[in-house]
């Protein structure tokens, strides 16, 4: 299958960032490269770093920006962009972008088994050559260990019926396929409710995926990293998919705009914290009526952008 992924919020994104010519982007999930592609025609004399777990992605962004000689991309979760970036030179960025959602070719390809619309071996991991997989974690996480991550990472508040069909599954045989584990999904709700909720199983496949990658393990520590090395007036753009990493990328820039960050009753400042950026985006940017026909998968995109002071 073609590594398709239609770049979420791409005209604000552009926007967001101010491309400068002669600037030092970073595309901390570059994916198809999309984003990158445009960010790539309006440099001159500037540089592209991109960074991606999984190893299709960095074989096709290589690929598809092979024509533009400034580009440099590693096969990395992003979230050891600061310390790459840190070691070779790249201390002075004027832009960076984490687009948090999975590409339109990782949800299609029936076989990275991140579906429950297509068969394939539960697999989910955004880097193949990590061990743990959707099939550990659905066969061998305990009863309590998935009732949590259903719980924390799926909001799921069926999770309890869930889990206890998944472990009554698992003991006659393993669950090996999204279909499989669908079917189970789905045993744990009425016929009723099944039909008038829709895509039921939604919530569970998106609790085991950020298990499975660590989608959120990381991500607080990686902005705050990420927000050193922009220059004066360099800009961080975070697209977020789901409340869980949007919560954490909203108290990061609310607390890189703030300069005090004591408890509201503290009488007088005692924490000494002072801002170190500004927001650019007051609130975040969601997809216009237009992108949501053109892309569907943009309905729960939303769009922050910070600048460094």
């Amino acid at each position: 299958m073609e590594f398709k992924h239609t770049p979420v919020l791409l005209n604000e994104v552009l926007s967001g960032l101010d491309i400068k010519p002669a600037g030092v982007y970073v595309d901390c999930t570059i994916g198809g490269a999309g984003h990158s592609t445009e960010i790539c025609k309006r440099l001159t004399n500037g540089k592209l770093i991109g960074f991606d777990k999984d190893e299709d992605a960095v074989k096709v962004a290589s690929e598809r920006l092979k024509n533009f000689d400034f580009v440099k991309i590693f096969h990395s979760d992003y979230k050891n962009a600061p310390q790459i970036l840190n070691e070779n030179g790249f201390t002075n960025l004027d832009g960076v972008l984490i687009d948090l959602g999975i590409s339109s070719y990782q949800i299609d390809t029936a076989e990275r088994g991140f579906s429950f619309l297509h068969d394939g071996r539960l697999d989910m991991r955004m880097d193949k050559s990590q061990d743990k997989d959707a099939y550990y974690v659905v066969n061998n996480y305990s009863k309590d260990e998935l009732i949590e991550i259903l719980y924390k990472y799926g909001e799921e508040p069926n999770a309890k019926r869930i889990v206890e069909k998944i472990v009554e599954a698992r003991q006659k045989k393993p669950i090996e396929t999204t279909i499989e584990l669908k079917e189970i999904i789905e045993s744990a709700f009425p016929k009723k409710l099944l039909y008038s909720r829709g895509g039921v199983s939604k919530q569970t496949f998106q609790a085991i995926r950020i298990e499975v990658n660590g989608e959120l393990e990381g991500l607080e520590n990686c902005l705050k990293e990420l927000i050193k090395l922009l220059k004066s007036g360099g800009r961080i753009a975070v697209i977020s998919f789901h409340s869980l990493e949007d919560r954490i990328v909203k108290n990061v820039f609310k607390e890189s705009c703030t300069d005090c960050i004591c408890p509201p009753k503290t009488p007088i400042c005692i924490c000494g914290h002072k801002a170190v950026a500004k927001a650019i985006t007051r609130k975040p940017v969601i997809a216009s009526k237009q992108e949501l026909l053109d892309n569907p998968r943009s309905s729960s995109a939303k769009l922050r952008i910070i600048e460094k002071i």
